[in-house]
């Protein structure tokens, strides 16, 4: 069976409305963006589109009529109830989410069941999903109603390729951490393979907040789970340019632009277009208008706002509210400063046509987007499109993400009120040479970067993560290779172990020292050393102390601080070879220096190394000390015989004369072994696998590139395999 591709999102890009007399349902299609850029996808031979057709409670005998209505346009729907939509839509998605993703915490409410009920709805999403994909589908989950979809469908297509977009901002962790259920909702996210945003602050954010919270290591836009890789990055989402451009240059704009003429003569039309909602900035901009007219009154009679207001979510208190405070000031401003002949601002609280809304594109001279918080906004996008005669001048808050390409605008802080009232003079009074250059830059991005071109570069690069992830398992360990690995175990009668500890053989902890071996693990070695034909050796980075005490009850051999010390079968400790200590006082004045400046940090002392360890700081700001520290250790050492390591949440000071490569190649070279075998988990252990034969198993924990010939994903599946040795 071929690939389909599955888009889903809260809501179909059509919506059913029920006559109110005959009941009648019909569908008609949504306006918006995402419907237009994905319809190259979803209306294709097999693909289809999963979302809540709009109104809730659907009669039983109603629903099969839908399913086949819908599935006839490449549809499926999500029967939602009206409890469903209370609380997961109207509750958790925009009393929680939505607010505080804007920043708006004020209004933020925190109800534990609207949670319940936001987890139903996305399982729900789910179950309606496995109706129709494969196991290998593609399958694309859009924006904040849906945060948690991406691990339930990899939890049930493990191989699907999943890609998820969110289409609000991503707040910044001190935002974030306010959200009780912060946790659920990355590990939600990160079911997908690839993560899209608006804008680089957005995945800045998001990546600060899986450090912190969810503590998985992430770097240049990929983040390291046990298992895979998953990608994030910028996606900012264009329009239909060619649909915007096209309609400014149709008879029916150039009617009613020539209305708009008439009924403006002689005024310069600054355009307002917003939904109703609190993110907007209406009244703020509202007041800066009232400001502008106060500070220059030759503009009075000369410039009028049309502010349109599009109806959003007025049964909720703060919208109402809203709305009435909007109504209270353009009343105030209009008698403040109205003529007979003249009114300062056009109001109108309702949807236009998409025929009025290019006419009112056409005809503004200034258009004004000062959202206070904003993912995208893509109706300043449409207004450039729209300025077919490159007249026309966009305000635009630097909070919108749109800013971030169309740096020609006049960008604005949308809290500051006198910025506000200069920008408006400014473009008001802006030269047609200048307009003209503004808008034909902003015009060839636009032109270039599409919303057709943005769905492409989205799915290309869910494809090659895909492909990435797909070249990293070509290395994990499978069946296949174990069944070899156990028949030359069998068939062997020499054989060699060398085995790291921390995160090979048991798994990191805040706290060096709670890492202590478990009773499975000692079994396991106990039984790995019972059988004479091998021979086990513990090649650590720990102090020698340490692995002796925890060792005392297995008959193995020792090799601590990554070479230094070495001891066989219990017996006494000594060096490789003779070390100088002479460095450690200079050194250790300076990591010192490092503990006290980062909270959370501490040295640990070896007999001739020292470590620094991070775990327990803040992982951002851990990461940021530790490339200091680095960098200044390299400065200091570069005239000295020291090697600095970086490892897991460790950097380690000592002498560049031994390593684990060198330590286990005395090992190597005291006798002849047919069956080699080593495991470690990060950069000190890639000394030894180099120096292995060319016919060893040399296995690396974790999905990092590495000289070892295969990859396995914890250090559970190293347990798994010798116990599978072992046990046969």
């Amino acid at each position: 069976m071929s690939q389909k591709k599955i888009i889903v999102s809260n809501r179909l890009p059509v919506t059913a409305n029920r006559d109110e007399e005959s009941g009648a349902l019909e569908f008609k299609p949504s306006a918006g963006g995402l419907a237009t850029g994905l319809s190259s996808i979803f209306k294709e031979k097999g693909n289809l589109w999963i979302g809540w057709p709009g109104i809730p409670d659907f009669k039983e005998d109603e629903k099969p009529g839908v399913i086949k209505s819908l599935r006839g346009e490449n549809m499926a729907p999500v029967f939602l109830n009206k409890k469903e939509v209370l609380l997961y839509y109207e509750g958790f998605s925009n009393r929680t989410l939505w607010p505080l993703f804007h920043y708006f915490t004020e209004f933020t409410q925190y109800t534990p069941e609207d949670w319940d009920m936001y987890v139903a709805v996305n399982q729900k999403f789910c179950d309606a999903i496995l109706e129709y994909a494969g196991p290998d589908d593609i399958i694309w989950v859009h924006d904040y109603q849906l945060l948690l979809l991406p691990s339930m469908l990899r939890e049930k297509l493990p191989n699907a390729t999943i890609g998820f977009f969110q289409h609000i901002p991503f707040p910044s962790y001190e935002i974030f951490r306010l959200l009780p259920w912060r946790s659920e909702i990355l590990e939600g996210m990160l079911g997908a393979d690839l993560l899209g945003f608006h804008t680089y602050d957005d995945t800045r954010h998001f990546m600060s907040s899986v450090s912190r919270i969810a503590g998985y290591p992430n770097s240049m836009g990929t983040i390291k789970m046990a298992n895979r890789i998953i990608s994030v990055d910028a996606f900012p989402m264009g329009i239909d340019y060619d649909k915007f451009e096209k309609a400014a240059r149709s008879k029916e704009t150039y009617e009613k632009v020539d209305k708009y003429k008439s009924l403006f003569a002689n005024q310069q039309v600054v355009l307002s277009i917003d939904r109703l909602d609190y993110t907007k900035g209406i009244k703020r901009r509202l007041y800066a208008f009232d400001k502008f007219l106060e500070m220059y009154p030759e503009y009075i009679g000369k410039v009028v706002l049309v502010l349109l207001v599009v109806p959003s979510r007025d049964k909720v208190d703060q919208y109402q509210q809203l709305k009435e405070e909007i109504d209270t000031l353009v009343g105030k401003i209009d008698g403040k400063y109205s003529t007979i002949d003249w009114t300062p601002i056009q109001y109108f609280y309702r949807s236009f046509s998409f025929d009025g809304l290019s006419a009112l594109y056409s005809k503004a001279d200034v258009a004004l987007i000062t959202p206070l918080r904003d993912g995208m906004n893509l109706v300043c996008k449409e207004y450039v499109a729209s300025k077919v005669t490159q007249k026309g001048v966009l305000i635009l808050s630097e909070m919108a993400g749109a800013a971030k390409e169309l740096s020609e605008a006049i960008l604005i802080n949308p809290n500051d009120e006198a910025e506000i009232v200069e920008a408006l003079k400014q473009a008001l009074e802006m030269p047609e040479i200048e307009q003209r250059n503004r808008l034909l830059e902003m015009q060839e991005k636009l032109k270039r970067y599409s919303v057709h071109r943005w769905v492409e570069v989205f799915v290309e690069e869910l494809l090659n993560v895909k492909d990435r992830q797909a070249k990293m398992n070509i290395k994990l360990l499978g069946n296949k290779q174990q069944k070899k690995l156990k028949k030359h175990y069998d068939e062997s009668k020499k054989r060699i172990f060398f085995l790291d500890y921390d995160g090979t053989l048991k798994g990191f902890s805040k706290d060096p020292k709670a890492v202590k071996p478990d009773p499975e693990l000692i079994d396991l070695l106990q039984d790995l050393c019972a059988d004479p034909h091998n021979r086990v050796i513990i090649i650590s980075g720990r102090d020698r102390y340490t692995l002796s005490e925890w060792m005392q009850d297995v008959k193995l051999d020792i090799i601590a601080e990554h070479g230094i010390w070495m001891c066989k079968n219990g017996g006494d400790f000594h060096t490789i070879e003779p070390l100088s200590q002479d460095w450690k006082q200079k050194i250790s004045s300076i990591m010192e220096r490092y503990v006290d400046r980062t909270p959370g940090s501490f040295l640990e002392y070896k007999d001739y190394s020292i470590a620094w360890h991070f775990r327990k700081a803040d992982p951002e700001f851990g990461d940021m000390r530790a490339r200091e520290l680095i960098e200044t250790l390299h400065y200091l050492t570069a005239n000295m015989n020291l090697q600095t390591m970086w490892g897991n949440k460790v950097i380690e000071v000592k002498s560049r004369d031994v390593n684990k490569g060198k330590a286990a190649l005395k090992w190597l070279n005291e006798d002849k072994y047919d069956f080699v075998f080593t495991a470690g988990d990060d950069v000190t252990d890639e000394d030894t696998f180099t120096v292995m034969p060319e016919d060893a198993y040399c296995v690396k924990v974790g999905l990092d590139a590495t000289a070892a010939n295969y990859n396995v994903k914890s250090f559970k599946d190293i347990r798994t395999l010798l116990r599978s040795l072992i046990d046969g």
